[in-house]
């Protein structure tokens, strides 16, 4: 049983260093009903603004590795000459250069070689202070399958989903969800499907009260903070995203990563919405961002100028929306345009 009323928003970037995270953690303030998923594996650093107050750690394996038994091995130097990867010398095995393919483990005529199971990183479920659930991982140095540990807590996160929904609706009661009787639920013949349409003129004072509860309680987020770029954590990312935020700045690799990242998102027919950051630093690229969204019939979402807050914010570990008010109004600004687009 999985709670619909929960919409998947993603917000990614062509390259990294467009304040993606900043803009990410800011919009999850603005919610209280959500879920925070910070995908960026590689180099997480979400929890450092969120400052969870409980965390539990997992353990993530992202493949196999081969390790040679001496005691068994002949030395016969078969595997060293077979490794394509250069992985093996003097009869061990650098697990660093290991790419888990396999293959001595499967030519080795002594089956000395044995191919097991390695812990490639870790990832964790946490509280935040609101006590809305937060997960995020940490990729070790020097380990592949960063897109697998992506959808490793993406799953968690769902699953967290479930488990709240189950909580707050036992098996007997009617809960919103997949399989579940109250998707066919009517308000005095007012069907949930058509709620949103109701003229509430039109409504008796008992069908009014009942379509506001429903209302108030349909809209909830799972924020996706995505990787840089447009490779295998990014598309684990945007798996069954409902839309997608670009967030993009006015520079000429800004805008080549925003149109590769855009056509990425068209291949999957993710809707997408833009915003500009730092969007005073080069105002006629900034104008072919526009143009260039205006041409793909993607919503530019807002502008953000340029803002040493930022810098601050990051600098003392804190929310962008703690730290200066006129960063905090555009971006609730820009919050509500996005719902509008997702709900609608």
């Amino acid at each position: 049983m999985f709670d619909n009323r929960y919409k998947q928003i993603v917000i990614l970037s062509g390259k990294g260093g467009t304040g993606k995270t900043t803009i990410s953690a800011a919009f999850a303030s603005f919610e209280n009903d959500k879920v925070i998923v910070d995908c960026d594996v590689d180099a997480a650093n979400m929890h450092l603004m969120l400052k969870p107050k409980s965390e539990k750690s997992h353990e993530f394996s992202g493949g196999k590795k081969a390790a040679i038994n001496n005691e068994v091995c002949t030395q016969c130097g078969l595997c060293e000459t077979l490794c394509r990867f250069d992985a093996i010398s003097d009869f061990k095995i650098d697990h660093l250069k290991c790419e888990g393919c396999g293959f001595c483990f499967r030519v080795c005529p002594e089956n000395a070689i044995s191919f097991t199971s390695s812990i490639g990183g870790n990832y964790f479920e946490c509280e935040l202070e609101d006590d809305s659930k937060f997960f995020y991982a940490k990729l070790f140095p020097g380990q592949g399958n960063s897109g697998k540990l992506v959808s490793e807590i993406k799953k968690s996160a769902i699953n967290s989903i479930k488990e709240i929904s189950i909580k707050e609706n036992p098996v007997g009661k009617n809960t919103i969800g997949e399989n579940s009787d109250r998707n066919n639920l009517v308000l005095e013949n007012i069907p949930i499907e058509n709620s949103n349409k109701v003229n509430p003129l039109h409504c008796s004072n008992k069908e009014y009260t009942s379509l506001n509860n429903l209302n108030e309680n349909r809209s909830k987020f799972i924020i996706v903070d995505g990787p840089p770029g447009i490779g295998c954590p990014v598309n684990a990312s945007i798996s069954k995203a409902d839309f997608a935020i670009l967030v993009t700045e006015p520079t000429l690799s800004g805008v080549h990563d925003l149109k590769r990242l855009i056509e990425l998102l068209n291949t999957f027919k993710i809707r997408m919405g833009i915003i500009i950051n730092k969007s005073d630093l080069n105002e006629s690229v900034a104008e072919q961002i526009q143009d260039h969204a205006d041409e793909k019939d993607i919503p530019l979402l807002g502008e953000i100028p340029f803002n040493t807050a930022f810098v601050k914010a990051l600098i003392e570990a804190k929310n962008i929306v703690e730290v200066d008010e006129s960063v905090k109004k555009d971006l609730l600004n820009i919050w509500g345009k996005t719902k509008s687009y997702i709900i609608n």
